[in-house]
């Protein structure tokens, strides 16, 4: 008998409307799970339970008030179990950013996305681990200890949404929010062989995540499958006055079927992103799926994005650039901890000085730097001509194609501490997600294989901008017909 901690959104969902299950029943299930791998796991940063009993309590009584009328229809995401990346606000729950800077910051008001999920009727067990404001691609930057990826303790979930991605893997729960700024869901989602949804850029409201790139950050979701996260973006997209660069445009209504036939999709496959140096797996696993797809009735087609190798400069000198101007704000005057001294100025190094993690202080000063009189123009002002360039790669390929198909990650999950003591090979572990950052286009990932240490392997596809629906028929066509996205870590 499945215990009901392993159920998917969509089963956990389907078994509550049947009325097989308590949303309390299920809560607890979670939280069980949840106090059995924590801390060796360290996958939450704050836990809150008391909350997510009373809420699922409330979401049983509604249910219960609701049977006595067949026609009143309830959201399918009522009392489901989610966790909340540890950057995105919740009321009256403290919100970190993996940084010691904020760390008894309580904020007063919900996040766009996480209000309307509440409005729905989830669940919230906790906020999740993640690399300090969101910089990172392993979880190692967090300010409360690494996470550990379930598949293999010694490895990293990826990063930075790791702690979310290590929670869905480890059952710990059946979906958790996370964002991606360059690559933050889709590279933990490849790495704990999950599957990971980064929306299009302003398709999703970012009031109320704590800004890191501010052209770049999307909010975006993990769980077990597809079917489970069109449920969650179906409730959480759209439009939001409080966020200028939402876009008012209609979500669509996505319907998926049981069908696989992809007869008439068009796949492109860039080279460019199997390059010299790719794991020999990954590259066969991706290659394989891709050939899956063919087998389906999609058409593979090669296309190119000759701009590829300029993404990786490119963000990190935008993404700094903006980090720079975001976190500047964090100076111990209005809010987070603040740093004892004599005067002004001095308090200002103290409270940045001892609240910012190694990372976060190199990527102020890169940007900083990029931004500075006389450099400006030379530094981000070309990058952000290149990005119009890379954007233009992805706008061509669209002409051709309807997706785009590619590994997520050179290589699958490395071991803690591996890559700590060069801050360059951490960061071409991004090296085929950013595009899609700064692009602004979506993208999916999902498993499609291990290797041979059983770790998951990910692919990911890539859509024309607000064409979502067609990264989840895809996926869902391939997880109709593969059984990767149900396997899960022999947890001890």
């Amino acid at each position: 008998m499945t215990k009901l901690n392993d159920l998917s959104l969509q089963q956990a969902s389907d078994a509550l409307r049947r009325g097989e299950i308590s949303s309390r029943e299920l809560t607890q299930a979670c939280l069980n799970q949840i106090e059995k791998l924590e801390p060796e796991m360290n996958a939450f940063i704050t836990l809150t339970p008391e909350l997510a009993l009373e809420q699922a309590d409330a979401a049983d009584q509604l249910r219960q008030a609701r049977r006595k009328d067949p026609q009143s229809e309830l959201s399918p995401l009522l009392g489901l179990p989610m966790a909340v990346k540890d950057v995105l606000a919740v009321a009256n729950v403290r919100c970190t950013c993996g940084s010691r800077i904020l760390e008894n910051f309580i904020p007063p008001y919900n996040a766009t996305s996480v209000e309307r999920l509440l409005k729905a009727g989830i669940v919230t067990v906790g906020k999740a681990n993640a690399d300090e404001f969101a910089m990172g691609s392993s979880t190692e930057n967090s300010a409360y200890g690494a996470t550990h990826n379930p598949w293999d303790m010694t490895r990293s979930p990826g990063g930075s949404s790791g702690g979310s991605a290590a929670a869905v893997a480890g059952r710990m729960i059946p979906a958790a929010l996370g964002t991606d700024t360059g690559g933050s869901v889709r590279q933990p989602a490849s790495f704990c062989g999950v599957t990971g949804l980064k929306p299009t850029y302003g398709r999703v409201s970012r009031y109320g995540l704590v800004a890191y790139g501010s052209s770049l950050d999307s909010v975006g979701a993990l769980a077990q499958s597809a079917e489970d996260l069109v449920l969650i973006f179906e409730e959480m997209a759209g439009v939001d006055p409080r966020d200028a660069t939402s876009m008012d445009l209609p979500v669509p209504k996505i319907e998926l079927t049981d069908d696989p036939d992809l007869k008439g999709l068009r796949v492109g496959v860039p080279e460019e992103y199997f390059i010299e140096g790719i794991q020999p797996e990954v590259e066969s696993a991706v290659r394989k799926a891709i050939a899956e797809l063919e087998s389906l009735g999609a058409e593979i087609r090669p296309v190119t994005l000759p701009h590829t190798e300029y993404a990786l400069p490119v963000y990190y000198l935008i993404a700094p650039a903006e980090a720079s101007a975001n976190l500047a704000r964090y100076d111990g005057v209005r809010f987070g901890v603040r740093g004892s001294a004599d005067s002004l100025l001095e308090m200002f190094h103290q409270t940045r000085g001892a609240g910012f993690g190694a990372e976060v202080k190199r990527r102020i000063m890169i940007g900083t730097y990029a931004l500075s009189a006389g450099y400006y123009d030379a530094y981000y002002g070309q990058a952000q001509k290149v990005r119009t360039l890379i954007k233009g790669d992805f706008e061509k390929a669209f002409e051709q194609v309807d997706v785009v198909a590619a590994p997520v990650a050179p290589t699958t999950a490395f071991r803690l501490g591996e890559h700590s003591g060069s801050p360059l090979e951490m960061y071409l572990q991004d090296v085929f997600t950013l595009p899609a950052n700064l692009a602004g286009v979506p993208g999916m990932a999902f498993p499609v294989g291990f290797d041979t240490q059983r770790l998951p392997i990910g692919m990911q596809l890539m859509g024309p901008h607000f064409r979502e629906e067609i990264l989840f028929r895809v996926t869902h066509a391939y997880q109709q017909v593969t059984n990767w996205h149900r396997q899960s870590p022999v947890l001890n």
